[in-house]
C-alpha cells in the first residue's frame, strides 16, 4: 500500500524582524489546508496503481473521510484532528457507517473509487 498524503513543506517570515518564524526555517503544513492536495493526489495515484491507498491530510470529518474514499482510498487516516478531538475516529466511523446505510452501500469497500466523474 501506499499513503497520501501526510504534511506539505511551508515556511512562514516575520516581516519586520526579516526572519524565518520557525527556528528549522521550513517546517511541515497539514490539517485541513492540504486536503484538496491530499484528494487530488489520492485521485490521480488510484487512476495509475492497481495497489491500496490510504488517504491522509485534512481529514477532521466522516464527510471529509468518505471524500478520500470516493476519490480513491480504501483506508483513511486522521492525524491532526485527534489533537482537537481524541474522539474523532470513533465519530467519524459512525458517519461513514450511516453514510452507507443512507445512500444504500453494503459495505465500506464499495465507497472506493466511488467517484462519479462526468
Amino acid at each position: 500500500s501506499v499513503s497520501l498524503i501526510n504534511t506539505l513543506m511551508g515556511m512562514a517570515i516575520d516581516a519586520e524582524k526579516r526572519r524565518p518564524k520557525l527556528s528549522t526555517v521550513t517546517g511541515g503544513l497539514s490539517g485541513a489546508c492540504v486536503k484538496p492536495v491530499a484528494l487530488r493526489m489520492v485521485w490521480q495515484v488510484s487512476k495509475a496503481v492497481q495497489i491500496p491507498i490510504i488517504g491522509l491530510g485534512g481529514i477532521s470529518s466522516a464527510e471529509d473521510a468518505i471524500e478520500f474514499l470516493l476519490a480513491g482510498a480504501s483506508a483513511i487516516e486522521i492525524g491532526t484532528a485527534n489533537f482537537i478531538d481524541p474522539s474523532i475516529s470513533q465519530k467519524v466511523a459512525a458517519g461513514i457507517e450511516d453514510y452507507c446505510e443512507r445512500h444504500g452501500f453494503a459495505s465500506v469497500s464499495e465507497l472506493t473509487g466511488a467517484l462519479i466523474v462526468d
